[in-house]
């Protein structure tokens, strides 16, 4: 198994959902975040005052897969995510040990 943790830009967050959906990923973790890369913020004008974002909005996906789908989520992200613009984002792989379904108990495959 293992977790997928794409940071895309939020304007792309429904689009990407759908793409997974479509691939069998059937739950994923959303969380609304903060943060840069090459594009270092930017500035914007507030009532005639010019003043520098640093952190750019972003929304990180979380989900796990099982090791068999992990080229056809991360196909399906950057299908859906890409703008060709600086700050697509970024997705990172890492391997899940266990998976345990709170509920039932149910361990690893299953509780996927």
């Amino acid at each position: 198994m293992k977790k997928i943790e794409a940071v895309i830009k939020p304007f792309k967050l429904d689009e990407v959902r759908e793409a997974l959906s479509d691939v069998g990923v059937t739950g994923l973790t959303v969380t609304e975040v903060k943060g840069f890369g090459r594009q270092k913020g930017h500035t914007e004008l507030y009532r005639g005052a010019e003043y520098v974002v640093d952190f750019l909005p972003k929304i990180k996906i979380e989900i796990v897969v099982a090791d068999e789908t992990v080229e056809l989520a991360i196909e399906a992200i950057i299908k859906a995510a890409r703008t060709g613009k600086i700050g697509d984002g970024k997705i990172f792989v890492s391997p899940v040990e266990q998976v345990v379904r709170i509920r039932t108990g149910e361990a690893n495959e299953a509780a996927i």
